[in-house]
């Protein structure tokens, strides 16, 4: 298998299978002299951890993040990054694969057992192997280190929608997020999602959802006009995601539906002598360049393909057969696609900053004087 690499100066390549001994990353072009701790890239890893509620996946893993290069530990624990590749290991502990012998030969519908086995001739049945979500682990954690690179840059993702429901914005608080089991912003919506996804789960469903990741404090003038542009990458990212079926950047689809004049973003001198704009339909992103406004991004998530729900497919051998897939799964992947999210964005803008940076310095570079984010 190749294409396991992704970015350009900063550079992330994840390896293992879902059910294999291990998984993790190598992080390449970091620079040196970064500050970092464990506790850093475990914080990140445990927001998405499997197991924590019963929304999602009960396969118990610990997540327990092991740097094993790239970096030196300074007498009080603090990790210095070295400029050189840093490996990152995960150990899977909790590995069922004998939920998986009743379908290895058999393709779920809406996975991709067929298409592995159309590319290469045989696939991993155990959990999926290279498919599972659980590769976005190792993404979760080299995502910890790129936000070093970000300085001054805020990044954070809800869930903003799950199956026919979708979030109040008027009543938007990111204060929340993080204290309820969706990443739900909207506290309205919780017990909504709870009741909803109970009743899927019970029955052996599962349901999709629209994930939504916004970056605050971005710079202005990171991507290029044509071939780098910077929504064309963050897309590749977040489609890079298992089970991502569609992205937008800012208003996304619904610009189609508005007028050139209300598409528009207005832009004011503000007292400081930078423009402010009035609005954010481009998402912080005009002509594959950041504007200094917030860079906004949501993407949307198919149901879980295993589910108990009896479905007609075929077997490897071309017999007409039905699939009902047993074991531990998300009722609703997108709730932990959004930990994921951020880290794609993370490793996105960090690989942006340092080719910026290659290309035309630190300095000021626009005519009002200030590269700084302006919005």
């Amino acid at each position: 298998m190749s294409h396991n690499t992704f970015g350009h100066l900063f550079r992330v390549t994840t390896f293992g299978e879902s059910h294999g001994p291990a998984l993790g990353c190598v992080v390449d072009g970091c620079p040196p002299g970064l500050e970092l701790t464990r506790a850093d890239i475990q914080q990140a890893l445990d927001r998405r951890r499997p197991g924590q509620s019963r929304f999602t996946t009960q396969r118990r893993e610990p997540d327990e993040v092991r740097v094993l290069s790239g970096v030196l530990e300074e007498a009080d624990g603090r990790l210095l990054t070295l400029g050189t590749p840093i490996m990152l290991m995960i150990e899977n502990v909790d590995q069922r694969s004998k939920d998986y012998s009743a379908i290895a030969d058999r393709y779920r519908p809406g996975h991709a057992d067929f298409t592995y086995d159309a590319k290469y001739g045989l696939r991993d049945p155990r959990g999926g192997g290279r498919s599972s979500a659980r590769e976005t682990a190792a993404r979760v954690a080299a995502g910890a280190i790129a936000r070093k690179v970000l300085e001054g840059v805020t990044i954070r993702g809800a869930l903003v929608r799950m199956g026919a429901h979708e979030v109040d914005r008027d009543r938007w608080d990111w204060d929340i997020v993080g204290d309820n089991p969706f990443f739900c912003p909207d506290p309205g919506m919780v017990d909504v999602w709870t009741d909803y996804l109970d009743g899927i789960r019970k029955s052996g469903s599962s349901i999709g959802a629209v994930v939504e990741v916004v970056a605050e404090g971005v710079p202005a003038g990171l991507g290029a006009p044509i071939y780098a542009k910077l929504d064309q990458e963050i897309a590749s990212a977040m489609m890079s995601i298992n089970a991502v079926k569609g992205v937008e950047i800012g208003a996304g689809f619904a610009a189609a539906e508005l007028s050139g004049e209300e598409n528009a973003d207005e832009m004011v001198m503000g007292n400081d002598g930078y423009p402010r704009f009035m609005s954010n339909n481009a998402g912080g992103i005009l002509g594959g360049i950041s504007s200094g406004q917030p860079v906004v991004v949501r993407f949307a998530v198919k149901p879980t393909s295993s589910i108990l729900t009896p479905r007609r497919s075929v077997t490897s051998t071309g017999e007409n057969v039905e699939v009902s897939t047993k074991g531990r799964h998300d009722p609703c992947v997108g709730i932990r696609a959004v930990p994921v999210g951020e880290a794609m964005l993370a490793c996105v803008l960090a690989d942006h900053v340092l080719r910026h940076r290659g290309q035309v310095g630190t300095g000021a570079n626009h005519p009002l004087g200030s590269s700084e984010a302006i919005g």
